[in-house]
């Protein structure tokens, strides 16, 4: 019978991490994991002073926990209704998010309450409400002289622009648009809902088309990406996260009057929200990517900028490239060159880009771990790739997996047809992640649930998941210990109190359950 151990009774195991039991671990992975673990034990026992901290008795117990816990999970998966599971899996500790984009995972309603608060910060923004048809007309036909006006961007509906490009605007443009703060109801729902993945059919193009030129100047707004940046760090805790990597631009920003902010003023401002109390208390923790749009002209300009970013930030470890692959002006080999030349002069840039984020085979997997990437952004074309599926097993590289989103935008047409499954039962290392949450309307947990429902996972594949993710994140070493160790940890105290007392169901700040996973699965009761 299993018993919680006292706390007078001094057991090291219990403040650090456990041997990683998973049926799936890759070999090689596995290894390397156990090192870290290994390495933890020591640093804390040699911190505490504990003898016999790698005892028989300990690691039995910890087995025992594993293996007791796999069985309750099965049979709790076997009976539990999806409102069941999803609050079991909300209570779940988990390891990282390592794939997401921060100006895509800030949520319509919070971008709404950022951009209003910002006011005090000098800022107003303007949204397009109308399009008033306005166009070069010819000298006298409207018995004027010259041309009326001219617009700098095709209309779109609810665009966003800030009050210095506003005034740029001839008088027929700037009647198109309408203050953030003034809007009426219905305009409100409407520019909300213009900035989610909400209706059937939009998919990528309304996504990448659309979605982001809606967004407009408020993700040039530091205040606003930083602010955003809190929030789902502090909503990231309160699911059990412990690890989360957002792709997070360093500079770029405006200052209120539309001028360019110097980086050192936009990373003071991020950096800073990040240390405040609320943060630094909910205990996750937490590094920057810096992106890049990979088919822009100056593409080669803003990698080398990027490279330099990363080696003179000491937040921002890794640079990612971003946009659609089906663009082939941002094909995978055009940065070979560029990428090798920029090694010889930065050591130590880690590389995690988007790569077989399409629906139809093609080399973009294999050219990006040509480039020098130890992790993939999506891989949903790997599959087609036999070789390089197979020469990925039990090795060095992680898959970031983003079921929802590649649903959303339609890379596969039912989540039963993606390959998350094949990769992870073959070996491949991956790691579940939410890429722009905050247009689908999901949380990480919603993640976890469309894995474990559609596809069976076991305990073992849950935790292998969450320790993948975590031995893959670009941390210092004895950073990555600790943090592995303070999830093991976790993950243990959890399995015995689920088995000793139930799910537990702790209050929540945030909103536990959002439209995909209430409108997808019976999760939600009646939700409208």
């Amino acid at each position: 019978m299993l018993r919680r151990r006292s706390r007078a009774v001094s057991n090291p195991l219990r403040k650090t991490a456990r041997r990683v039991d998973v049926i799936h671990m890759p070999r090689q992975a596995a290894q390397k994991i156990s090192f870290l673990l290994l390495l933890a034990f020591f640093l804390t026992a040699k911190a505490t002073g504990e003898p016999d901290f790698l005892g028989a008795n300990a690691l039995r117990d910890r087995a025992e926990i594993h293996s007791a816990f796999g069985r309750w999970f099965e049979q709790f998966r076997a009976q539990a209704s999806p409102s069941e599971l999803h609050d079991f899996l909300w209570s779940m500790p988990k390891g990282a998010d390592l794939h997401l984009h921060i100006t895509g995972s800030i949520f319509p309603e919070w971008w709404l309450e950022f951009a209003l608060a910002s006011k005090a910060q000098g800022y107003e923004y303007f949204t397009r409400v109308r399009v008033n048809n306005c166009s070069w007309l010819a000298a006298g036909e409207r018995g004027e002289a010259a041309a009326l006006t001219t617009t700098v961007t095709e209309p779109l509906y609810f665009e966003t622009v800030d009050g210095a490009r506003l005034e740029t605007l001839s008088e027929c443009v700037r009647g198109e648009f309408k203050s953030l703060l003034t809007l009426n109801g219905a305009e409100k729902a409407a520019w909300l809902n213009s900035i989610r993945l909400d209706r059937p059919g939009e998919g990528r193009d309304e996504f990448f088309e659309k979605h982001w030129q809606r967004l407009g100047d408020l993700t040039a707004n530091p205040h606003i990406v930083a602010e955003g940046l809190a929030r789902n760090a502090l909503a990231f805790a309160e699911e059990g996260l412990h690890y989360f990597e957002p792709q997070i631009l360093a500079e770029g920003y405006r200052r209120p009057d539309g001028q360019l902010m110097p980086i050192e003023a936009s990373v003071s401002i991020i950096v800073d929200r990040m240390n405040e109390p609320d943060v630094v208390n909910s205990g996750i923790q937490f590094r920057f990517q810096q992106a890049i749009l990979r088919f822009l002209p100056n593409a080669e300009a803003q990698l080398a900028r990027a490279f330099e970013i990363v080696s003179s930030q000491p937040s921002w470890v890794a640079v990612n490239m971003v946009g659609r692959e089906d663009n082939d002006k941002g094909h995978p080999r055009r940065f070979l060159a560029p990428i090798r030349a920029l090694r010889r002069e930065y050591p130590g840039v880690a590389l995690s880009i988007h790569g077989g984020e399409v629906d139809e085979p093609n080399s973009h997997v294999r050219d990006t771990l040509l480039l020098g990437a130890t992790r993939i952004g999506h891989a949903v074309n790997l599959i087609s790739d036999e070789e390089l599926l197979q020469s990925m097993r039990f090795g060095p590289y992680l898959v970031e997996i983003n079921l929802i989103s590649n649903l959303k935008l339609e890379y596969v047409q039912t989540l039963d047809a993606h390959p998350f499954p094949e990769y992870l039962r073959l070996g491949v290392p991956v790691a579940l992640s939410t890429d722009d949450r905050g247009m689908w309307d999901t949380n990480i947990t919603d993640e976890f649930f469309v894995a474990v429902h559609h596809f069976n996972l076991t305990w073992d594949e849950l935790s292998a998941l969450s320790v993948a993710s975590l031995s893959h994140a670009f941390l210092p070493e004895t950073t990555k210990y600790e943090v592995i160790a303070r999830f093991q940890a976790a993950l243990d105290d959890f399995a015995l109190e689920v088995m000793a007392q139930g799910v537990p169901n702790p209050s929540n700040r945030f909103q536990k359950r959002r439209a995909f996973i209430c409108e997808n699965y019976q999760v939600c009761g009646n939700f409208n």
